[in-house]
């Protein structure tokens, strides 16, 4: 892109993107020729799978119905299926030719988010997982070659952690590397070769004791306040935190009294509580997450952090309980694959940028960029101002047209580079090179 500040991709703008530098040299055209045609020719169908995923909406480790659609589209293009793979909503679909080879890995995500649907344009990512896998295998077969196909329908990247889950358990042993793509706001026709954040989610309860607000509440100990004190205290520490650090939450609770009954007076709009706000809550929940560029930085801020709970639940006089979920780690973006899907992108369908995509979100996909080399670009869809990721307007977005196109173009680049990986040894050691050269850093 321009060294200037590109404008962001908005709905109005219906002219298609055009690539950046057209007819530059890539690797072997004639295997994106053939990539471009298959995924060209199941244009209708993938729109046709992304809607239905779009329109059924299932949260973390509650993609049954998903699972089932994926894993049939795929049985019927040819791929030996293994359903609820090692998770109950995971999948893999594999697709062997010739003898020996390499297996390139490939992700297609599922789960959406609470309230807003498929906010995250997680639809748009399990199609082009299917894209991407189902070009590599039609390249396999026209030009014979020897190697495998492994796509994972991987649960729960919304909170659930389930690529953590799926590494533990060995679903990326045989992969050679592992590709997959998000969908983000961002300039129009770009690719966004970004990282993202690492991120730490903790979860702290606290405990207290129900009484009357009015009547007695000196007899009360009062969770709430706890939850409230532990964030005013998050809050007060932001301003000694760097830039680059992100702390937030929400809070939960049980058995709390705001949705009593009410009583409507006689001729009158006022309506009055006659349960709402009088039991003081015994118990409160306060869900946090802090995000850093890396690790190191992320363990620097949760050290910050940590000391807000006690001194909370030491100032209300509760009890608190503190639960650290497995750490999610910044993507480390192998270098050679990505410059060899820039190249492809440039040539063939926009731009590359090191902006956008989900440079400021987190994924736990980037765990998986940690342990084998593997590439995660962001891809820009068309979108509203201030309807980026995880908002209704994003899941609008999602749906459209042109957003359907640009998974259909950035799913090509990494399917073509994910044929370089099995077929080019020059190239496949640069790939491990560059790899080993980030672990070392």
């Amino acid at each position: 892109m321009s060294s200037s500040t590109p404008e962001v991709w908005r709905p109005e703008d219906t002219v298609p993107p055009v690539p950046e530098t057209p007819g530059s040299e890539i690797f072997r055209p004639d295997i994106l020729d053939e990539i471009e045609k298959k995924i060209e020719a199941m244009s209708k169908e993938l729109n046709a799978l992304s809607l239905d995923i779009h329109d059924h909406p299932e949260l973390k480790y509650e993609e049954v119905r998903t699972h089932d659609v994926l894993t049939s589209f795929m049985s019927g293009h040819g791929f030996k299926v293994e359903k609820h793979y090692l998770l109950p909503t995971a999948w893999l679909a594999t697709y062997k030719h010739g003898s020996g080879g390499r297996t390139i890995g490939v992700n297609s995500e599922m789960d959406a988010l609470p309230g807003v649907g498929h906010a995250c344009g997680h639809n748009l990512i399990a199609i082009s997982g299917v894209a991407v896998a189902c070009a590599m295998k039609a390249v396999l077969k026209q030009f014979n070659i020897s190697a495998t196909i492994q796509l994972l329908g991987t649960p729960a990247e919304e909170g659930g952690g389930g690529k953590l889950k799926l590494l533990e358990k060995g679903a990326y042993k045989d992969m050679a590397a592992c590709l997959m793509c998000h969908p983000a706001p961002g300039p129009k026709g770009s690719v966004s070769l970004s990282g993202s954040l690492a991120i730490q989610q903790l979860t702290v309860e606290y405990f207290g004791h129900t009484a009357h607000a009015a009547l007695s509440p000196w007899e009360g100990i009062n969770a709430l306040d706890a939850a409230v004190l532990a964030y005013n205290n998050i809050s007060a520490l932001r301003q000694q935190l760097r830039p680059t650090a992100r702390v937030h939450g929400i809070f939960e609770g049980k058995d709390w009294a705001v949705n009593g009954s009410s009583t409507i007076l006689p001729e009158s709009p006022v309506v009055l509580p006659t349960r709402a706000c009088t039991v003081i809550p015994d118990y409160a929940k306060y869900v946090c997450y802090i995000r850093a560029p890396n690790v190191a930085e992320l363990d620097d801020v949760v050290e910050r952090v940590l000391p807000c709970f006690p001194a909370a639940a030491q100032a209300t006089r509760c009890e608190y309980k503190l639960t650290l979920a497995e750490k999610l780690t910044d993507i480390h973006q192998n270098k050679a694959l990505g410059e060899e899907v820039a190249r492809i992108v440039k040539s063939r369908y926009g731009g590359i940028d090191f902006v956008w995509g989900i440079a400021h979100a987190s994924t736990d996909f980037g765990n998986v960029t940690y342990e084998l080399p593997s590439l995660h670009p962001g891809f820009a869809i068309p979108t509203v101002l201030n309807g980026g990721n995880h908002t209704r307007d994003f899941a609008a977005a999602a749906a459209t047209a042109t957003a359907h196109q640009a998974c259909l173009d950035v799913s090509k680049a990494l399917a073509a580079t994910g044929i370089r990986v099995l077929i080019d040894d020059d190239y496949f050691a640069e790939v491990k090179k560059t790899f080993e050269e980030r672990q070392r850093l």
